[in-house]
C-alpha cells in the first residue's frame, strides 16, 4: 500500500505560483525536490505515493513520486525526490507547520479536486457546493 509525504511549499502562496515555478524548472529536466534524508519507507512511497504540498497552512496539491535519486554535495549524501510534472490540486485540508517532511497514510490523504468535480457532476440532487476555503475552515472546526 502506498504512503505519501507531506512537504511545506516554502515561498509559494498558491498552487498557481508553485505550478509557475515548477514549469520554469522543467526546462532544465525532471523535477527534483532535494531532502537531507532518504525516506525509510521507500518501497511504499514508490508504490504509487505522492508528495502532498502544504501551501499557506493547507494541503493544496500533490505530485506523484517517480523515483528517488542519491545525490551528493559538500555536506554529504542527500535524497532527490523525482516528481511527475503533473501538479494535481486537492481538496484543502488544514495542516500545522512543520520542518522537513512527514508521512501521510493513503487513507488520510485528501481527495483530488478533479475527482470531487466528477462526483458533484454525477450528483444532481445537490443544492450548492461549498468553496474549498469554506470546506477547509469547517473541517478545521470539526464541522465536516
Amino acid at each position: 500500500m502506498a504512503v505519501h509525504l507531506l512537504i511545506v511549499s516554502v515561498g509559494n502562496t498558491s498552487v498557481d505560483q508553485l505550478r509557475a515555478n515548477q514549469s520554469r524548472r522543467l526546462i532544465a529536466g525532471p523535477l527534483c525536490h532535494v531532502t537531507k534524508q532518504r525516506p525509510t519507507r521507500e518501497a511504499e512511497l514508490l508504490d504509487g505515493g505522492s508528495v502532498y504540498w502544504i501551501i499557506k497552512g493547507h494541503i493544496a496539491a500533490r505530485q506523484k513520486v517517480v523515483e528517488l535519486e542519491r545525490l551528493f554535495d559538500t555536506e554529504g549524501e542527500k535524497c532527490g525526490l523525482i516528481l511527475d510534472s503533473e501538479l494535481i490540486e486537492t481538496e484543502l485540508f488544514s495542516r500545522n507547520p512543520h520542518q522537513g517532511w512527514r508521512y501521510l497514510e493513503a487513507e488520510d490523504a485528501p481527495r483530488d479536486l478533479r475527482d470531487l468535480v466528477e462526483e458533484s457532476e454525477a450528483d444532481d440532487d445537490s443544492e450548492g457546493e461549498l468553496s474549498e476555503e469554506m470546506a477547509a475552515e469547517l473541517r478545521s472546526l470539526g464541522l465536516l
